[in-house]
């Protein structure tokens, strides 16, 4: 369950053998192919020893068939491994290379107001201070100086177990695994309940095949086929700027007073595999919104019984535009809808529910539903200062306050059905 057995089973693969650049070149390559084929840049300025893998969760199709699901049925599965995670078993494994000090890494500057070069794929994997429960997210690093990074981390579980360990008057251990099976990243994307171990959850999407083993420098249990980790610690006294940085919109995010990493040790398999993953691109997007279009589904499915579909666009960043596919079977589903949606996901700024005949992957059909099922007057919900998201550059940054847009193009149930069907041919 490796980087390297996923890759093995990959045709859509572009490498790239001329040699590049960790500042702006790879990534100009990567922002040229986004969406597309799993890219492989096999020889990096610098890294002989490393190739630079990106693309491997860029489109939906790759990301389901790393979990063996597909469109129609990946909403069930997220949410039963969730709901049933499965302790991975602990074997003894030792890495073939140990470096001291961050130079060793490929890793990449990516935008031209970068303030530095930034780790974008890492799962940072830390202990609870005082219980006996681990946590595992993806955040952005960025590379201050051989021994030092700084980490954006936001108000939830990773930023609670800090904030624990600082109230004791400790530094927070931690593990950095970079180069892991579409799954795991997947998995510790699904943020279950607090003291739910994320590798758990992606062990169960992986059926049980997940392996870690522990870290030598801290009290950390990580994936075994990690092509590299990082050891450290997360210090609880010392904060410096991090950014301005790229994050889902494709915008800067601002600068703001972040902790700081320090390194302990640095493992690596031979000739590892450094994943990147491009701002704003569309692996960004898709592992950060297909989790919550699970979560979406399973919440509507609790008040509407056939739920169709859920998607969280490309173009609202797979995090603020949702559209929700139902078999409606009163008047005021399509509203129940968009309030379920909005209860689970408190990002989301705009939600169409549109019925089962609409094809939710396709934008011309959501728009025919708009134009013709829908009046402003009647199906328009509005709700002004909402809780939003602090990406959203026109909203109410500091206090994360938005106005949140429903729109219900479902057919009114109180009008004849046939006058809103689409014609068709005979044999179409």
């Amino acid at each position: 369950m490796s980087l390297r057995d996923f890759l093995k089973n990959e045709k859509d693969v572009m490498e790239f053998n001329e040699s590049l650049s960790t500042k702006y070149e790879i990534p100009l390559i990567m922002k040229k192919h986004d969406g597309g084929s799993i890219l492989i840049f096999n020889n990096i300025k610098n890294y002989s020893d490393f190739r630079i893998v990106a693309g491997i969760c860029g489109t939906r199709e790759k990301i389901l068939k790393s979990i063996n699901a597909n469109k129609n049925n990946y909403y069930e599965k997220i949410i039963n491994a969730i709901n049933n995670p499965i302790k991975p078993k602990i074997e003894e494994f030792h890495f073939d290379i140990e470096k001291e000090d961050l130079t060793c890494l490929p890793v990449l500057t990516y935008y031209e107001r970068d303030p530095g070069p930034y780790i974008t794929a890492g799962v940072v994997i830390a202990k609870h201070p005082t219980k006996n429960f681990q946590n595992a997210s993806i955040h952005r690093l960025l590379v201050l100086d051989k021994k030092r990074m700084a980490i954006r981390i936001v108000p939830r579980h990773l930023y609670s177990m800090y904030q624990e360990a600082k109230e004791l008057g400790k530094d927070l251990e931690i593990a950095i695994a970079i180069g892991l099976h579409p799954a795991v990243l997947l998995g510790v994307n699904t943020s279950p309940k607090y003291g739910i171990d994320e590798l758990w959850v992606a062990n169960s999407l992986l059926d049980g095949k997940l392996k870690l083993t522990n870290c030598e420098t801290v009290n950390i249990e990580i994936p075994i086929d990690s092509e590299i980790i990082i050891e450290g610690v997360i210090k609880k006294d010392e904060l410096v700027d991090e950014g301005p940085f790229v994050d889902l919109t494709g915008n800067y995010d601002i600068i703001r007073k972040q902790p700081v990493i320090e390194i302990n040790k640095i493992m690596m398999r031979k000739n590892p595999l450094y994943h990147a993953i491009l701002p704003g691109g569309c692996e960004h997007k898709l592992l950060m919104g297909l989790p919550k279009e699970a979560k979406i589904y399973d919440s509507i499915s609790k008040i509407i019984p056939e739920v169709k579909g859920v998607r969280l666009t490309m173009g609202g960043c797979c995090w603020f535009h949702a559209v929700i596919s139902i078999k409606k079977q009163a008047e005021g589903d399509g509203k129940n809808a968009i309030l379920a949606a909005f209860g689970s996901h408190p990002s989301l700024k705009h939600v169409v529910v549109v019925d089962d005949d609409i094809d939710i992957d396709n934008m011309s059909e959501i728009e025919w539903a708009i134009a013709t099922r829908f009046q402003g007057d009647e199906d328009l919900i509005i709700i002004k200062k909402a809780r939003g998201s602090s990406l959203d550059p026109s909203s109410d940054k500091e206090r994360m306050i938005t106005c949140k847009v429903g729109i219900d193009a479902t057919i009114p149930w109180d009008k004849p059905r046939e006058r809103f069907l689409k014609a068709k041919i005979p044999g179409e």
